[in-house]
């Protein structure tokens, strides 16, 4: 029996022994396994650090190159360097002659808070009114630029001018860096960064106005929204990168709070996209925890904004706030239901209902509570634009006539054809918008939605950051086809668009989807075409593009206002130290600027009393009497009138928006008989016969200065009657 047991339990060691032997042997292959996995993921994370690398180099690298380009631009255009101080501030034409007139106050100022004081209670700009400048006229550009010209110690080793247009440069340089990061977010590409950054400087004219005046606030300020908008694509996205999101976030609030602080018009900019977001939110394409943290970070900037910019009230009383708001209580008030049903498509279109409606009531009860000034012209302006109004007002006919408020030309359109740009954006938006259709009505038939959606699915259509920027291009696109000014918002945006479509695989792949592609692989052939097309246009752009570039730069320009720069002088070495001067609002800027003294009226258009100014200044080209002509200038206290041969001469670039139409239309100076419109006054036209030198105009003015552009009358203070 003790044989029997033993003879078994060495049979049991015996099969355990091969079994064991086999384990060890997984064991091994497991190892080597891991050691292969770990080697994989090893060279996988090195190539995407390296592809990561190798873009943030091309994004800081074009950002860069471009703020090079505008300075050597501007440089060839002006002869900046080679100019007397007088001659470069010349050059800032407009309101941008007013905000660097500030900016040199500043740096005058004995300190930093002094000179803050002295914009905030500002009596020496224009006579018997005292305007609080920093909020007035948005100087906090300005206040940034001297706090970091005196904290960096630049005093005496850089040029006052010349820091002050390096900021912009350098701005317009991060504005064209955020848009390649965002076309490379949405591509997971940074050739799509590239063509992107081809097409806006190609464009140049119809993206950006930092030809028509460096100082504009919207130079300063788009920067900031296009790091926003980075950043809010970045955190639409269905990313399982949780501090990812957060640093968007951050990002987000940061620039959302700087573009408010920046620009006037920044909060109408930014209630586009809490609409488009607002679509996005009804439509359940994004989740609706994110849409939330972005509505408080809108609440949170506005508020903010309203405290630092001496509680103005126009942030209170704009529509961003109430739809933000709105769009929040009909949240709250919508009803958790089972998708696909009727009852979850009625609840969609009900939110959409109450979001908007109370919106528009909370709107129209804040500006009822709320005191607030508002440029009521502006909206008078809009009322006629659309045929809802007709105005013989001169301040709103007069900004109907600006190239702003104008439909744009079909030169416009025929460029961004010619770049390329047009035909591609067309081709992308179709496409997505004929996904996200596909995606919507999967939603309104209860169909499940994917959250992390890959591209070989072709459902361009259903990932949020996609839609949110469709949405935000039709609108601004449908503005820019009714408003000129609105292009330069709208076309950087198509740049994006058009560049993040071609240098998709997932957009190929939808449309290969939709045609049903048999004859060659579907995956292989819209990643080769992701890169093969942009190759081609931007192989074609270069050749067609980069010599009118070189031309551009290596080109100089005559530009030299001789006349300006005499009556500069003349103002400084001749008028006492007291005088005010009156004339239009363009001219007093510059006068402002290069002599200091004081102006009757300034280019600011978003301030009821000032526009009223501005209006009268302007009847000195009108057809009234020298006696009303001096009443009205004696009564702002002015004591030289400047006449411009420019506007007195003014030939009709376009039917009727004459300055000198203007007035005798709201003058009542007009007579239509037959079908022929003149104008007709019993008094000859001011700024042409005062030149005559007769009387009654010798009795009330004399003239001190004149050249071939402009005609300087001293007012006189004691009225002798000649015949």
């Amino acid at each position: 029996m003790e044989d029997e047991g033993s003879e078994g339990e060495e049979l049991r060691q015996r099969r355990k022994a091969p079994s064991s032997e086999a384990q060890d042997g997984e064991q091994n292959q497991k190892t080597k396994g891991d050691r292969k996995a770990g080697k994989s993921a090893k060279y996988v994370a090195l190539q995407r650090f390296a592809k990561l690398f190798v873009g943030c180099l091309v994004t800081v690298t074009s950002g860069m190159m471009y703020a090079i380009y505008l300075s050597t631009y501007h440089e060839r255009k002006f002869w900046f360097s080679s100019r007397r101080d007088l001659e470069r501030e010349i050059t800032f034409q407009g309101d941008g002659a007013v905000y660097y007139s500030f900016y040199k106050d500043m740096l005058r100022a004995p300190s930093f808070e002094r000179g803050v004081f002295e914009l905030a209670y500002n009596n020496r700009t224009v006579p018997m009114k005292t305007i609080n400048a920093v909020q007035q006229m948005t100087l906090y550009p300005e206040l940034l630029a001297s706090a970091l010209y005196q904290l960096s110690g630049s005093q005496g080793a850089v040029d006052p001018v010349y820091f002050y247009i390096g900021i912009i440069f350098g701005l317009q340089g991060i504005y064209i860096s955020a848009l390649f990061v965002t076309s490379w977010i949405m591509s997971g590409t940074w050739l799509a960064g590239m063509l992107t950054a081809a097409w806006f400087i190609i464009n140049r004219t119809d993206t950006t106005r930092m030809e028509d005046s460096i100082p504009l606030r919207e130079n300063w300020a788009l920067p900031y929204f296009a790091c926003q908008v980075a950043a809010l694509t970045g955190f639409l996205r269905n990313s399982s990168n949780l501090s990812a999101e957060r640093i968007c976030y951050l990002l987000m609030c940061a620039s959302t709070y700087t573009f408010i602080m920046m620009w006037e018009y920044s909060h109408y900019l930014l209630f586009i996209q809490a609409l488009s977001l607002c679509l996005l939110d009804g439509l359940s394409v994004v989740k609706k925890e994110k849409v939330h943290e972005v509505r408080k970070m809108y609440l949170f900037s506005v508020f903010l904004g309203y405290l630092l910019q001496f509680e103005n009230t126009s942030l209170l009383t704009s529509p961003l706030l109430s739809l933000v708001i709105g769009s929040m209580i009909a949240k709250s008030l919508q009803i958790s239901v089972k998708k696909g049903t009727f009852r979850a498509k009625v609840m969609k279109i009900m939110y959409f209902y109450l979001a908007f409606t109370i919106a528009v009531s909370l709107h129209f009860l804040i500006r009822t509570v709320i005191p607030h000034k508002e440029n009521h012209q502006i909206l008078k302006s809009l009322e006629v634009k659309f045929g809802l109004n007709v105005t013989k007002n001169f301040t709103v006919n007069w900004l109907l006539c600006q190239e702003s408020f104008q439909p744009p030309s079909q030169d416009y359109l025929l460029r961004l054809t010619q770049s390329s740009l047009l035909p591609f954006y067309l081709l992308v938006l179709i496409i997505c918008l004929f996904s996200i259709s596909q995606g919507i009505l999967k939603r309104f038939r209860g169909e499940p939605a994917g959250c992390n959606i890959t591209p070989e699915e072709g459902r361009v259509g259903e990932r949020p950051e996609v839609i949110y920027h469709v949405i935000q291009s039709l609108l601004l696109g449908l503005l820019a086809m009714n408003f000129e000014g609105m292009k330069y918002l709208w076309t950087p945006y198509v740049c994006v668009l058009a560049a993040f479509g071609v240098c998709s695989p997932e957009l190929w792949l939808t449309l290969f989807k939709w045609i049903r592609l048999k004859t060659v692989h579907p995956v292989v052939l819209a990643f080769v075409l992701s890169a093969v097309v942009p190759t081609v246009i931007g192989f074609s752009l270069w050749k067609e593009f980069l010599p009118k570039i070189v031309s551009e730069l290596s080109e100089l320009e005559e530009h030299y206002e001789s006349d300006t720069v005499e009556l500069m002088n003349w103002i400084k070495s001749q008028a006492p130290l007291t005088a005010v001067f009156a004339g239009s609002p363009q001219l007093m800027g510059a006068i402002k600027l290069c002599t200091g003294w004081m102006v009757t009226s300034l280019p600011v258009y978003n301030d009821e009393e000032l526009m009223r100014r501005n209006e009268n200044m302007y009847q000195i080209y009108s057809m009234r009497s020298a006696e009303d002509i001096y009443k009205i200038l004696t009564s702002y206290k002015a004591s030289y009138v400047v006449i411009e041969d420019s506007i007195c001469n003014e030939v009709a670039t376009m039917r009727g928006c004459r300055v000198k139409d203007l007035l005798d239309i709201a003058n009542d100076h007009v007579v239509n008989e037959d079908g022929d419109v003149y104008a007709y006054s019993k008094y000859g036209r001011f700024c042409h016969e005062i030149k005559m030198n007769y009387s009654p105009y010798v009795n009330y003015f004399t003239r001190v200065f004149w050249n071939r552009s402009y005609f300087v009358y001293k007012i006189n203070t004691i009225i002798s009657f000649q015949y």
